[in-house]
C-alpha cells in the first residue's frame, strides 16, 4: 500500500510539473489562431490582441500573489527591453481579483514593468485553456498563430530561446 501511495504521489508530481511544448495542430481550441480578446489596461483603455498583429507576442497570464510570477517578471522586463525593437511585444494579463488595480500598479512600479499589463477575466483565461497554473505563457506569431505555450515557471534562457526562434 505504501509503495502504491508513493507511486501515485510521484505520478501526480510529474504530471503537474511545468510544461513547455510546441502546440500541435490538434490541440483543440488552442490550435491555429490565438483566441481573440479585448481587455482593459490599468488606465481603462481597451486593448485587443489584434492590435499587435505583425508582431511576436508573448502573452503572459500572471498574478501579483503568484510566487513564480514574481521571479519571472524581471526576466520579462529584460527580454522586452532586449527584443521589442525586433518586433516583439509582451502583454501581461493580470489574473488578480477585480478591484486589485492598486496592488497591480504597485507591483508594476516596484518591478519597473515596461510592457503592457491588462486586467484579465475568466472568459479570456478559459479561451486560453483556463490558466490553471500561473504563470501561463503563450508565444503568438506575427500572423496571430500560437507558436508555443508554457505553464509554470521556466528559466529565462528557455523564454529567450522561444523568442529568438519566433523572431
Amino acid at each position: 500500500m505504501r509503495r502504491q501511495l508513493l507511486l501515485l504521489t510521484v505520478f501526480l508530481a510529474v504530471s503537474s510539473a511545468s510544461d513547455t511544448r510546441m502546440v500541435p495542430r490538434s490541440a483543440g481550441n488552442l490550435q491555429g489562431d490565438a483566441p481573440a480578446f479585448e481587455l482593459k489596461s490599468l488606465n481603462g483603455h481597451p486593448a485587443r490582441l489584434s492590435d499587435y498583429r505583425g508582431k511576436i507576442v508573448l502573452l503572459n497570464f500572471w498574478a501579483t500573489w503568484c510566487g513564480p510570477c514574481r521571479v519571472e517578471t524581471p526576466w520579462l522586463v529584460e527580454l522586452y527591453t532586449q527584443y521589442r525593437s525586433r518586433g516583439m511585444e509582451i502583454v501581461g494579463v493580470s489574473m488578480d481579483d477585480e478591484g486589485s488595480g492598486d496592488a497591480i500598479v504597485s507591483f508594476m512600479k516596484e518591478r519597473r514593468v515596461n510592457y503592457t499589463i491588462l486586467e484579465g477575466n475568466d472568459a479570456v483565461a478559459a479561451a486560453y485553456g483556463g490558466a490553471r497554473f500561473l504563470p501561463q505563457t503563450f508565444l503568438i506569431g506575427r500572423t496571430g498563430k500560437i507558436l508555443s505555450r508554457m505553464s509554470g515557471l521556466h528559466s529565462r534562457t528557455e523564454l529567450e530561446n522561444l523568442i529568438r526562434r519566433a523572431l
